[in-house]
């Protein structure tokens, strides 16, 4: 399980994405910034979060 927390990417925000990949990770995070923070992500902000992903230990 990949996992991404919100706070790890600037925000105040307790929020934690858990996908099986990457990919999924991503478009839930880039849902996430964008109904709760207002924040459109781009491409390049995508390649950015990439490295904010973790296996779930």
């Amino acid at each position: 399980m990949k996992t991404l927390h919100c706070r790890d990417a600037g925000f105040d925000c307790e929020a934690v994405v858990r996908a099986d990949t990457e990919e999924e990770v991503l478009a839930q995070a880039a849902e996430h910034a964008q109904h709760v923070h207002g924040v459109t992500v781009t491409p390049e902000l995508a390649i950015g979060m990439k490295s904010l992903i973790h296996d779930e230990a």
